[in-house]
């Protein structure tokens, strides 16, 4: 496998190729054994699927790791499980497919039977505290819950060593599973979340959220009263709250954003990347914070050490709040832009490439599949990778991947992209690129269906377009090279 490279905003293979990735996340939270009063990990991925994922277009997954299935206790590692997570690697090597590993966690720890996952139990220092489940929806322990909060404030401060216990455990998945050609970053915590400062994030944009509501004029009062008493379309009291109304209700809590960016993901982030580049030269994921998924600004600076940058890469979340519900059919996609425009302006803030981490979602029917397509052009307009959330047995023969995700995209290409689309309506594909040099490999797209025509001054070098599905890999020289493809 070509070894992933970043350049600038750009992410490049060995043979100089930019390369944007289509992806999907495989993350495995583990089941509760109510008879050990532990987690069983190791249910979700099955032999073969990694074939089945490439064969769908997918080149790239955000594999999931647990740090409670990583070191159950304290200084012993689960040799079972981590040669369970090298197999997967290897079998994703034999199928061409890239992996970055992601250290999963929702709501710090699962607490046992919790809605969560993350931290084992010797890891979770909450004090006085005591784990409440979720009586409503399942991220109400960011917002109130007390033991949640307690156990982010030591970790971030490290009492008694459990942030140093964390990026030990970091390093030890580095040294056995690093260097595996398939692994090409590391995103060393998913979503951080600030502790009881979050909290207090949360207050002040509910604070907000009623004062937008009252003075801002955008927000028609009649309509929102009516809405709300309508059973029909109660679900139209969120449209009232597009883009601009929703960064003005989240600007209330910028300060306290930046302030967990700046002072302790940040250091925590360095001190990750520091330890993990010793061993190997993955590059590091620098997530946003969960709250800039809403679209509060993330700050943090890139890792450094000594004014030199690690090399890292911008991996953002958002979601719309209808997603994983019914009213998902009634996602904006005004909202959304709103909250990757945010992004955007982080990435050029940063000055590196983006794969977006976590985006989508998953419900009954097809009526949602607009904010799919929606954001799939969104992101395409951008060049930027990415990877759905989230595989379930069952997705790849589900209708959003056949008629959506499974769909023509750029794999590698001889130069700078300048641009491409997917045109769903007419049924086309077009890519155009700057190529500056004679290149050792080809451009190559991967089609989702059997090719009707292609234009191309370029020599093609497999033709397959009679298949299903493959990769078209098509020669072509120094210029601008624009490859048009009809299905």
């Amino acid at each position: 496998m070509e070894k992933i490279i970043v350049d600038g905003k750009r992410l490049v293979d060995s043979l100089g190729r930019e390369r944007i990735f289509n992806g999907l996340n495989v993350c495995d939270k583990g089941v509760y054994n109510k008879k050990t009063g532990n987690r069983d990990y190791g249910t979700l991925w099955h032999k073969g699927l990694a074939k089945e994922l490439k064969e769908n277009g997918f080149e790239l997954i955000r594999l999931g790791l647990i740090w409670d299935a990583v070191e159950p206790k304290k200084g012993e590692y689960n040799k079972e499980y981590i040669d369970f997570i090298l197999d997967i690697l290897d079998e994703c090597e034999s199928e061409g497919i890239y992996v970055f590993l992601d250290m999963h966690q929702d709501l710090y720890s699962g607490f046992g039977d919790g809605c969560g996952d993350g931290a084992p139990d010797w890891a979770c220092l909450t004090d006085k505290y005591k784990y409440h489940k979720a009586k409503f929806v399942w991220a109400e322990g960011y917002f109130w819950g007390r033991a949640v909060h307690r156990a982010f404030d030591n970790f971030w401060s490290n009492k008694d060593g459990v942030q140093d216990d964390y990026h030990k455990m970091w390093s030890h998945i580095a040294e056995t599973a690093g260097n595996r050609p398939a692994v090409i970053g590391y995103d060393v915590m998913n979503e951080p979340f600030p502790g009881k400062s979050g909290g207090k994030i949360f207050k002040k944009i509910i604070g907000s959220l009623i004062k937008t509501t009252i003075t801002d004029s955008a927000i028609s009062k009649g309509k929102l009263l009516k809405y709300a008493l309508s059973n029909k379309d109660r679900h139209k009291v969120l449209d009232l709250y597009g883009g601009d109304e929703l960064r003005k209700i989240t600007k209330a809590a910028d300060g306290l954003g930046k302030e967990f960016d700046e002072k302790k993901y940040s250091p925590f982030l360095n001190k990750a990347a520091e330890a993990l580049n010793k061993i190997n030269d993955k590059f590091i994921i620098i997530e946003n914070s969960y709250f800039s998924n809403l679209g509060i600004p993330c700050t943090t600076p890139a890792p450094e050490k000594d004014g030199k940058k690690f090399s890292a890469v911008f991996a953002p979340h958002a979601y719309d709040f209808m997603v994983d519900t019914p009213s998902y059919k009634y996602a904006s996609n005004e909202r959304i832009k709103a909250i990757f425009d945010e992004h955007l302006r982080t990435q050029e803030r940063l000055d590196v490439p983006v794969i977006v981490g976590e985006w989508g979602g998953f419900t009954e029917g097809n009526e949602w599949f607009h904010h799919i397509k929606f954001l799939l052009e969104l992101f395409d307009s951008r060049k930027w990778s990415q990877t759905y959330w989230t595989y379930f047995n069952g997705i790849l023969e589900s209708e959003v991947t056949q008629k959506v995700l499974c769909r023509p995209h750029p794999v590698a290409v001889t130069g700078k992209i300048i641009d491409y689309k997917h045109d769903r309506e007419n049924e086309t594909f077009t890519l155009t690129y700057e190529q500056e040099k004679d290149y050792e490999g080809a451009t190559e797209i991967f089609i989702h269906k059997p090719v009707k025509e292609i234009k191309t001054d370029g020599e093609i070098e497999e033709e397959k377009i009679t298949e299903t599905r493959s990769i078209l890999k098509i020669k072509t020289a120094v210029g601008t090279n624009k490859i048009e493809i009809k299905f």
